[in-house]
């Protein structure tokens, strides 16, 4: 645990390392990714594919497919397990450009056991207004493997997904004038009264009057004499003094304790201790004798080991206490991840923690 709470010392020297980037804490008005989705079929399965009688979507899907292409099965009974139904989806980044590439990724929607080995048929992508955007199709990688024996299987990864690098095509542009704009607005990826005010004023500096914090979220810049396009290429690699809350986000699930530099301590106690039960069972087989008439019996046998924690110790933390002196004193304690979680609700409840709690 002394490795874990040393790791968050290192929030401590955060005023020592180099101011982030204008570009680095900022979203750009209308400058956005926009996510795709389709669905489609993968062929070519070793076997792996959909049982096409039990997933019924499949069955009709391939029945259409072959249709279109001049081949009527239909009333026929197919058997093959070489195709699955899949969902494909992408990401479209900001001004992609019609004939562009983008990567996908593919997810079986049916039985099938995996995906490797096959190809995606070619698959439209929409976006929430209904409309294609791109067009994906492509051998599918998988990063995952399997092996297996008659009593024995290896496996890794996920088999029943897949990604297509550069698997789809733009047919669709999202429209934007960016260079037309009047204005633009900088929405902050963590929103800080100080922060914004930082960022406008900086701003200021290189083009005077050309930042206004509307509120801690957003920044409005306009260009004085030139365009939006040329103003934000002079800004965006300026830096700025980040503020931050004093904050603790704490994962229960994964025992994670993260602390920021500006978390502190009022004058406190604090024992850690806890009781510890250990329960061993060795059964024993107990055999009877030569002409007996006996049974062999399992015989239980337990062990059961109780620490109360009279090793426990009490650390005392004085006014004021920084995060790198908190850390020190909960090493010294020698405190476990979940001991560490209890200690610091029981801080913030006992008002001596000066710092938001987050617990995810």
């Amino acid at each position: 645990m002394a490795c874990g709470l040393a790791l968050c010392g290192f929030a401590a020297s955060a005023s020592a390392a180099p101011q982030p980037r204008i570009k680095d804490i900022v979203d750009v008005e209308n400058v956005r990714p926009n996510q795709l989705v389709g669905y489609g079929l993968v062929v070519g399965l070793q076997g792996t594919g959909d049982r096409v009688r039990n997933v019924p979507f499949t069955e009709e899907t391939l029945q259409a497919m072959l249709e279109r292409m001049g081949v009527n099965i239909r009333g026929d009974q197919m058997r093959t397990q070489n195709v699955a139904a899949v969902m494909v989806t992408a990401t479209m980044p900001p001004f992609a450009r019609r004939g562009s590439t983008i990567d996908v990724q593919v997810s079986a929607l049916g039985d099938s056991t995996s995906l490797q080995g096959g190809i995606l048929i070619v698959s439209s992508l929409r976006a929430l207004d209904g409309e294609i955007y791109a067009v994906a199709q492509g051998p599918v990688a998988v990063s995952g493997f399997e092996a297996r024996g008659a009593a024995a299987r290896v496996s890794r990864g996920v088999m029943t997904t897949a990604r297509i690098a550069g698997g789809a095509i733009i047919e669709r542009e999202v429209p934007y004038a960016l260079a037309s704009a009047s204005s633009l607005k900088l929405a902050l990826k963590n929103p800080d009264f100080t922060t914004a005010q930082r960022v406008a004023r900086t701003i200021n500096r290189e083009v005077s009057g050309a930042a206004i914090a509307l509120d801690p979220a957003t920044v409005e810049i306009t260009p004085r004499g030139s365009s939006v396009m040329e103003l934000v290429s002079r800004i965006e690699n300026l830096t700025v003094e980040v503020d931050q809350p004093a904050r603790i986000v704490i994962n229960e699930a994964a025992g994670t304790v993260v602390m920021g530099a500006d978390v502190t301590v009022s004058p406190v106690a604090i024992a850690q201790g806890g009781l510890t039960i250990s329960v061993t069972e060795s059964p024993v087989v107990s055999q009877p004798g030569p002409l007996s008439n006996g049974t062999t019996q399992v015989v239980p046998r337990t062990r059961v080991e109780a620490d109360d924690g009279s090793g426990a110790s009490l650390a005392l933390l004085t006014q004021g206490t920084s995060l790198q002196t908190l850390v020190t004193g909960l090493n010294a304690l020698g405190v476990s991840p979940r001991d560490l979680i209890t200690i610091l609700q029981a801080l913030r409840t006992a008002g001596a923690l000066q710092a938001e709690i987050t617990v995810q």
